[in-house]
């Protein structure tokens, strides 16, 4: 006989799912129970699983396709039996909410609990198994958090597609005449899912290979050595002599009238589309929105950024931010600074109108597609940090000097305690709550943390800025050296950036801004060296390979005591 597999639906508001990958293919025996397939419904990645032994007929619908709840998606093959035998004891509703009426209990414990898969979450429960604790990590979602699924991993697979097609765009330049090109954007986006999928199975196998235990659903502390997971299958207790906070951050919305609008979309709805708007508003000139100005101009998207700072990239060096204006606008992307946002309104025809306020004049702006880029609001909705006595600033989770929570002996890492919103930041302080609870007492150092920012070109910084150090009260000396007199940059066709060194008076580097090919690498030169507590004449003195891009950082070290050869 034969059984369909159809689109489930796994909550009330759930209308439709992106398969993200199919686990087993056409002609391949099954069990019940086995993973199908993995589907993403904008918000949540999750496993499909075989609800009956047999043969995989038919695979009906294709990587990357947005299918409709309830619509057959494969076609199993198995016997009468396997579709009339009754229900498991265990058996549960598909839907999640029907799930909750027939959950299991159990009971768990662990020395350390950790709330949240992401980069902070699931590096601190590998840390703190090295040092010997029992761990149980709980995610609702998928492991990885949003800079594995939504963020980081998934934006830099497009940066890669963009710059290979700027590559064959440009490839004259280097004597190579291509002919015949287009851009399938749906596998570009069956690539990415690929590469997250991939990572999201190592993460979860260095997990495994390190004992930590995972949990899946939604957790809230009852007390500080308390904490239940509803998962759509079980409700879990774990007694855990330590909680470690790690739930991240999610796109913030801003109050703007039109934004619900379903033509409004943030950084998670992008990542999942299969398909090119013609053009686009970026509301926010920041990481985010410049990442995916070039990103999709490169792709042939008209782009308008609107930011409300007088800058793009404000809290860059300026040199940095005004360059990559210049070469944004060059690719025509149209820039509007000092503008905010009055009004979204839906077009009949499709798309919106973006009404504005530059300097009070008021302009309307059409665009196809309007993408909101203007930061993140922290995930802590149903931990019930309230009624634990867990005190928030500006909404975020207040923490102490060792990430310990106003509750003794909880924890929070990464963007949900308010600090700097980078993954690689978590990660570190993941590492710093779980040697603190395992009793190497030490607090974090936030004094040399490199920022990479993936425009075309790349810009990297650590430090502080020129205008920061001289606002610090330092006397300055700035080294800057460009790639236009780099002969390793000239040959990669990319000469457009410099490099820029700030240090004190004494030699001693406070900062540093690349900007230019391999900008995202090179600036841990730099960070070594600081964190090393090395000079600019250290630096200027250490022999660099020929021909590298990495020979600007020691022309610029020179600049800065006035000895450059190449400039």
């Amino acid at each position: 006989m034969e059984f369909e597999i159809k689109m489930p639906k796994l909550s009330d508001s759930m209308e439709k799912g992106t398969i993200i990958k199919w686990l087993k293919t056409q002609g391949e025996k099954v069990e019940k129970g086995d993973p199908l397939l993995e589907i993403s419904t904008g918000k949540v990645n999750m496993e499909v699983e075989a609800e009956v032994s047999g043969l995989i007929k038919e695979i009906l619908k294709k990587e990357g396709e947005e299918i409709a709840v309830d619509t057959p998606i494969a076609i199993i093959e198995c016997s009468k039996e396997d579709i009339e035998a009754p229900p498991e004891v265990n058996a549960v509703d598909t839907s999640y909410f029907g799930s909750l009426l027939h959950k299991k209990k159990e009971k768990k414990s662990a020395d350390i609990c950790i709330i949240g898969g992401g980069p902070g979450g699931y590096v601190a429960a590998i840390r703190a198994s090295q040092l010997g604790a029992k761990v149980i990590l709980v995610e609702k979602d998928e492991l990885g958090g949003s800079c594995l699924n939504r963020g980081c991993i998934p934006t830099k697979a497009l940066v890669r597609s963009a710059e290979i097609l700027d590559n064959i765009q440009n490839a004259g330049v280097f004597g190579i005449d291509v002919k015949e090109y287009k851009l399938d954007y749906a596998q570009v986006i069956k690539r990415k899912n690929e590469i997250v999928s991939m990572l999201a199975r190592g993460i979860e196998s260095l997990l495994k290979k390190n004992r930590v235990e995972i949990v899946k659903g939604k957790a809230k502390i009852e007390a500080k050595d308390t904490i239940t997971v509803e998962g759509i299958k079980t409700q879990t207790q774990i007694g855990a002599a330590n909680t470690i906070i790690a739930t991240g951050s999610k796109p913030l919305k801003l109050p703007i009238k039109g934004i619900d609008s379903p033509n409004v979309i943030t950084s998670d709805e992008i990542l999942t589309a299969t398909s090119l708007p013609n053009s686009i508003v970026i509301v926010g000139g920041g990481v985010i929105g410049m990442e995916f100005a070039f990103i999709l101009n490169s792709f042939g998207v008209e782009v308008v950024v609107v930011e409300l700072m007088e800058n793009i990239l404000p809290n860059i060096d300026e040199d940095a931010s005004n360059l990559i204006r210049k070469i944004a606008e060059s690719k025509g992307i149209k820039i509007l600074t000092g503008t905010q946002v009055e009004e979204i309104q839906e077009v009949k025809n499709g798309g919106n109108i973006v009404i504005v306020n530059q300097n009070e004049s008021i302009k309307n702006i059409y665009g196809e597609k309007v993408f909101i880029s203007v930061g993140r609001k922290f995930t802590i909705e149903g931990l019930g940090l309230e009624e634990v006595g867990i005190e928030l600033d500006r909404g975020a989770i207040k923490v102490n000097d060792f990430l310990e929570t106003t509750l003794p002996n909880v924890y929070a890492v990464g963007d949900v305690n308010g600090g700097i919103m980078l993954a690689h930041v978590a990660s570190e302080e993941g590492i710093t709550a779980v040697e603190n609870i395992m009793g190497n007492k030490h607090k974090m150092d936030y004094s040399v943390i490199p920022s990479a920012i993936f425009t075309n070109p790349e810009v990297a910084v650590i430090g502080l800025s020129e205008k920061q150090a001289v606002k610090e009260g330092y006397k300055i000396k700035v080294g800057m050296f460009p790639l236009s007199a780099n002969g390793k940059a000239l040959t990669l066709g990319k000469k457009e950036g410099f490099v820029k060194i700030i240090a004190a008076q004494d030699n001693k580097i406070l900062g540093a801004c690349i900007v230019g090919p391999h900008a995202t690498a090179m600036i841990h030169e730099i960070a070594v060296a600081m964190k090393n507590h090395l000079t600019v004449k250290q630096l200027a003195k250490t022999i660099h390979a020929h021909p590298t891009t990495a020979e600007t950082i020691m022309e610029s070290a020179l600049a800065s005591l006035q000895q450059a050869i190449h400039f």
